[in-house]
């Protein structure tokens, strides 16, 4: 049990250490802040999408924008397509499970939002199909994958590849970034006075 216990836990430093080692994951982190500042001060949105650990995740950066991270503010939009459990199973029901994502944005979405699909493996036919629809549709789109060659590789306007090919481990990796990401973006609006 403990030969497993360090296991991970080094796995998940080393999955980490390679984050730091990599040099233009700063430069394409401060361009995605950038882009969700913009696009946060143009009256845009931000969505967030993922299944399973990565739908709970799509909630979590969701509600730390819409919410708060480290200090008061006012609310940013943000929210996660995956939030809605009679709309997703509705959906899934009547036109596939493969569709609830890009139904949800063709209702939500417009030119200027912002999408983030979270997918450990890039390949999740309902994320490539919001992504699909978001590329015809203006929307700019955010991909978090895992390592590998995937679908959402020519889908996304911004890229971010975890460093690693088990599905935990790039988890770990989403959450990182996007809590950066929610930070980075949160002290921009703490220029603003206005707190709700």
């Amino acid at each position: 049990m403990q030969e497993i216990i360090t296991k991970r836990f080094k796995e998940s430093v080393e999955s980490k250490q390679a984050l730091l080692n990599n040099t233009g994951l700063t430069i394409l982190m401060s361009e995605m802040a950038q882009r969700m500042i913009a696009a946060l001060r143009n009256g845009n949105k931000i969505m967030f999408c993922g299944n399973g650990g990565s739908a709970v995740d799509a909630m979590h950066l969701a509600a730390e924008l819409s919410g708060r991270y480290y200090f008061d503010r006012k609310p940013l939009n943000a929210e996660a397509l995956s939030a809605d459990n009679a709309f997703l199973t509705a959906v899934a029901n009547d036109y596939g499970y493969e569709k609830v994502f890009s139904r949800l944005l063709t209702a939500k979405g417009k030119p200027g939002d912002i999408l983030v699909g979270l997918s450990t493996s890039g390949n999740s036919q309902n994320v490539i199909n919001a992504f699909e629809y978001a590329r015809e549709n203006d929307i700019i789109t955010i991909g978090f994958t895992g390592q590998n060659t995937c679908k959402m590789d020519p889908l996304s306007d911004y890229l971010f590849k975890a460093p690693s090919a088990d599905t935990p481990r790039i988890q770990e990796c989403h959450m990182l970034v996007g809590h950066i990401l929610c930070e980075l973006v949160e002290i921009d609006f703490l220029r603003d006075t206005a707190i709700a």
